[in-house]
């Protein structure tokens, strides 16, 4: 089986993310692969070290980018895949259709959020991170046997609790942690407000983006700053996890949730809003809690709860790390993609 991948992503991002580790779990599984990505030196050594040494790096501009689509079609003529995986809307449409110079190969496309279906017309089978987004595609017009459902992975804990010094934060403080990309749909300004009525709690928020400056002087505004720790992107996020007391994701708007994946993994109790991929994950009281969303108020009383109740907290963190294992393990998701990949090839 080959399998070309194509990814034209932003250098951060929870696709991406899961991108960068399915690659390799796919090759250590036995698919043969060439991966095509958007120019980033530090992605590309990133996969190198992991061991997949057939990479190449394409501009991966706008649509009147006519170098890239010429570039990708020399790929499949020279690589001649099996299949063509494509990754959001971007690399899809710098897919040429099948055959190239003969050359025949299903096509598939995987979507982590609600997109446009018009950019994916030319593919054989599309993949949804959730099962709304498979039904948001089946009720657009997309026939269902065309259509699977397959969640991400993260990897198995092994996080290390930090030195509350390195973070600045008291060693007896309760501590948060919230991940994701600092933009007004992951929600920040609500779990700042939300930490005015928890103020014996320290935050850290770990993510980079356009708000990161706007949070912050908010931050200021509300009188809790001393007691929140911008950190930027981490690439340690499983010793965050670690070193937390709760892991709290306040999105308004959020397909999937990679970060609750991560928190269960770490069995770590979650507290999230109930935007669409956390409302899809969480079993109220067995594996999380969930509130409304852009409720301040109902966040905090949710955090002093799970604060005080160390009990409880172990609860839930036992309840997701059980859903973690049945559904989200790197040999269970890479086991479905390995059956896609055989049913579609058929």
């Amino acid at each position: 089986m080959r399998v070309l991948q194509a990814l034209a992503g932003a250098p951060h991002g929870g696709a991406e993310k899961f991108f960068e580790r399915l690659v390799p779990a796919l090759a250590a599984h036995g698919v043969e692969q060439r991966v095509l990505i958007r120019t980033d030196a530090r992605r590309a050594a990133l996969l190198a070290g992991r061991g997949i040494a057939d990479i190449r790096q394409l501009a991966f501009g706008n649509r009147f980018d006519i170098f890239t689509r010429f570039a990708f079609r020399a790929q499949i003529e020279t690589f001649r895949p099996d299949l063509v995986f494509t990754w959001m809307s971007r690399a899809t449409q710098a897919a040429p259709a099948s055959p190239c110079k003969g050359h025949r190969f299903v096509r598939l496309a995987r979507l982590g959020g609600y997109y446009d279906l018009k950019y994916y017309r030319g593919c054989d089978h599309l993949v949804g991170d959730t099962q709304r987004i498979v039904d948001y595609l089946v009720a657009n017009g997309w026939p269902a046997e065309r259509a699977s459902y397959i969640p991400n992975f993260v990897a198995d804990g092994g996080g290390k609790r930090l030195p509350r010094a390195e973070l600045f934060v008291p060693e007896t403080a309760p501590l948060l942690l919230s991940l994701g990309r600092l933009h007004v749909n992951k929600g920040f300004d609500v779990l700042l407000k939300a930490l005015v009525e928890v103020p014996e709690a320290y935050l850290l928020m770990a993510g980079i983006g356009p708000l990161r400056a706007e949070l912050e002087r908010l931050a200021v505004k509300l009188g809790v700053r001393p007691r929140v720790r911008f950190l930027g992107w981490r690439e340690d996020v499983a010793d965050l996890l670690a070193t937390a007391d709760l892991f709290v994701h306040p999105a308004r708007h959020e397909p999937l949730g990679n970060v609750i994946l991560e928190a269960w993994s770490q069995r770590r109790a979650v507290v999230c809003t109930a935007a669409e991929g956390p409302a899809s994950l969480i079993e109220q009281g067995e594996n999380g809690v969930l509130v409304p969303v852009d409720q301040p108020p109902a966040l905090a009383v949710a955090i002093r709860n799970l604060l005080a109740d160390p009990y409880r907290r172990d609860v839930l963190a036992a309840g997701g790390r059980k859903t973690y294992e049945r559904n989200f393990t790197e040999g269970v998701v890479v086991g479905a993609y390995r059956d896609l990949f055989e049913r579609i090839l058929r």
